[in-house]
């Protein structure tokens, strides 16, 4: 959505508060030995607590309030009875709806004791998010958002996974414009004052692509490779945006 009002901004600040103060609570209790199942639950109590709802259970129909990913499973894992091992590295993306207005981020938490490959991925997705800010004004073509993602990626020695991209969103959680991870100059849109996008670096340690689980919503790497995965939603300006899911 591009935001039209002074009203549109509160709103979406207010989800967006809810997006990151559940994503701080979660990594704040996360630990071996929960269940995915578990944690999901805490999360949906969380979100209720403040009023708002899982959107991708109430657009989707999800089987669960979170998608919670673990190792090589990229993005949209189910939460259920799988218990988190030391040296997990656990993708907690929470997307809420409240009051008509979505907001999303992700956050790749590396349970101890972490290898030292799988702490330096779930880095180097963090740094491709911030590196893709500079990149993200009004003015500026979409392509050059995957091309920061990409190169910081790439410089660190792991692979965008290729299918998988950021997006816009507001009113639902996946919205025009699709942004790819990769520089593709056929994304070559714009961007616009008030546009409010996701950018999310989802990236492995191997392959650049992934292939989707039996239970027909879990994306892993096909090789599988450990995965991360960063994620905020912003707004567009003509300076720095405005990263509405900061805790």
């Amino acid at each position: 959505m591009s935001i039209q009002s002074e009203k549109d901004l509160r709103a979406l600040a207010r989800v967006g508060k809810v997006v990151g103060t559940t994503l701080e609570e979660l990594k704040r209790v996360i630990r071996p030995g929960m269940t995915t199942a578990e944690l999901d639950a805490y999360a949906e109590a969380l979100l209720q607590a403040q009023g708002a709802r899982s959107a991708p259970r109430l657009f989707y129909r999800f089987p669960g309030a979170t998608c919670i990913s673990v190792n090589d499973e990229a993005v949209h894992g189910i939460p259920g009875p799988r218990i988190l091992q030391p040296g997990d590295l656990v993708k907690l993306d929470v997307t809420a709806e409240l009051n008509g207005y979505v907001a999303d981020a992700a956050v790749t938490v590396v349970l101890e004791p972490a290898s030292a490959q799988g702490r330096k991925l779930g880095a180097c997705a963090e740094a491709a998010f911030h590196q893709a800010l500079h990149s993200a004004r009004a003015g500026r073509h979409i392509y050059e958002i995957g091309r920061a993602i990409a190169n910081e990626v790439e410089r660190q020695g792991f692979s965008v996974l290729r299918e998988l991209c950021s997006h816009g969103v507001g009113r639902h959680i996946h919205e025009e414009p699709m942004i790819p991870n990769v520089e593709d100059r056929r994304a070559s849109r714009r961007l616009t004052e008030g546009l409010v996008i996701t950018i999310e670096p989802i990236i492995s340690a191997g392959a650049e692509t992934t292939v989707t689980a039996p239970d027909g919503w879990t994306e892993k790497t096909v090789d599988g490779s450990l995965s991360a995965h960063f994620e905020h939603t912003i707004v567009i300006t003509r300076d720095r945006p405005i990263i509405l899911t900061a805790a």
